[in-house]
């Protein structure tokens, strides 16, 4: 009996269960048509949604393309710029070398002037010294002819008186009638031979005298005209000199000023950009030598915690630092359209790396810069890279990607 009993309960509980079992089966059919629309509506939104990230890749795939037809004009006109600034940099060679070229022509002018000046210094003398012995002898000769003329005009005075008295003893002689002749004989021999030495004195000195030079008048004008043409001559040497030295004065007056402002410009911008690049310390450009336009030029730098030192004191990155500092500081005192470096943090570990690559995003706000790097950090920062690959021997092609558009093509 117990176990009829038993058998009937488990029937009942069965017979409860297939009743309840449609009520289960419709429950379950709802929840799952419930959840088959759900599902249906998450595909149509998750079709929806790569329909759109379908066409958002095909604009960014446009976008792309665009941007690197964009980036390939980009370069031909930083190669055309390239070339523009090249031919700038020649044609402002070409004044530095004319002013080069009229500086050595003004100093090889100011030789043969000097040279030309001596020689005419020397004829100068030459002649002042020709000058001043036909002026002594013309003064000689002039004193000596006046002594003459004097001497001539004594005798002929002599002469006359001689005469007149002569006349007066021949007329006196005749009114006493006397005889002249006998008279002339009586006379002393002594006062004939004074004469006869006094006039033999007389033609010693005119024979010491020599042959008067009638040309002396003549050539002393010649002299003397020579004399004010190299004058005149010299006048101009002179300032013709004056010149070359005003214009070389001034070409060095100003040489050295441009140069003395431009070093100082150079300083105060070398100043700033080392320490952005060392996290501190100093570095400065030194004169070596005291002439402007003669001197070398050095640099003591002082990284952090070093002292000063010169750039062949310093290690391999440290100089590599160094001279990217000196470069910028020359960008920025006289930018450029863009900026063009190669490999320049090989030599670099990560933080230096770090530094150098937030000033060049500092400066890129006003220069441009195309720089050749195998730094996976220099790589990161970059805005545009542009990759160069061989997949066939002897043929490369290029492959450009935006960074921005690659990271947020990662992120979606």
């Amino acid at each position: 009996a117990q176990d009829q009993l038993s058998e009937i309960n488990a029937i009942i509980e069965e017979i409860e269960t297939l009743e309840k079992e449609p009520e289960r089966l419709t429950k379950s059919t709802q929840d799952f048509l419930s959840n088959a629309s759900e599902d249906a509506k998450q595909e149509r939104i998750n079709l929806i949604d790569k329909t759109d990230k379908y066409a958002d890749l095909q604009a960014k795939l446009a976008s792309i393309n665009s941007e690197d037809a964009h980036i390939n004009n980009k370069l031909k006109e930083i190669e055309k710029d390239n070339l523009d600034l090249e031919q700038e940099s020649k044609d402002l060679q070409k004044p530095i070398e004319e002013i080069q070229k009229k500086l050595d022509l003004l100093l090889s002018d100011r030789l043969k002037v000097e040279q030309k000046l001596l020689e005419s210094r020397k004829s100068i003398g030459e002649c002042n010294a020709s000058i001043h012995a036909i002026e002594r002898e013309k003064i000689e000769k002039e004193q000596a002819a006046i002594k003459l003329r004097e001497l001539l005009e004594n005798l002929r005075l002599e002469r006359q008186a001689s005469k007149i008295e002569q006349n007066n003893i021949e007329k006196q002689v005749s009114e006493l009638g006397g005889d002249l002749l006998k008279i002339q004989q009586a006379l002393e021999d002594k006062d004939v031979a004074e004469y006869a030495a006094e006039l033999e004195s007389i033609e010693l000195k005119i024979s010491r005298l020599g042959a008067i030079n009638l040309a002396a008048m003549e050539e002393y004008d010649q002299e003397s005209k020579r004399k004010e043409l190299l004058d005149e001559q010299h006048n101009e040497l002179m300032e013709a000199l004056e010149t070359l030295e005003k214009a070389i004065t001034k070409i060095d007056k100003e040489t050295r000023t441009t140069f003395k402002d431009t070093f100082d410009k150079l300083n105060n911008s070398l100043a700033q950009s080392f320490p952005k690049l060392f996290g501190g310390g100093h570095a400065e450009l030194i004169m070596l030598g005291d002439d402007l336009l003669t001197c070398g030029i050095g640099i003591s730098a002082r990284p952090p915690g070093k002292k000063n030192a010169s750039v062949s004191q310093l290690s391999g990155g440290e100089k590599a630092l160094t001279a990217i500092a000196t470069v910028f500081a020359f960008f920025e005192l006289n930018p450029a359209p863009f900026c063009l470096l190669d490999e320049v943090d090989a030599p670099l570990d990560d933080l230096n790396t770090m530094r150098f690559i937030d000033l060049v995003d500092e400066m890129s706000q006003r220069v441009q810069f195309v720089y050749i790097t195998h730094n996976k950090i220099s790589m990161e920062k970059s805005k545009h890279l542009m990759g160069v690959t061989m997949q066939e021997p002897g043929v490369s092609r290029m492959v450009a990607v935006d960074v921005d558009q690659a990271v947020e093509m990662a992120a979606s």
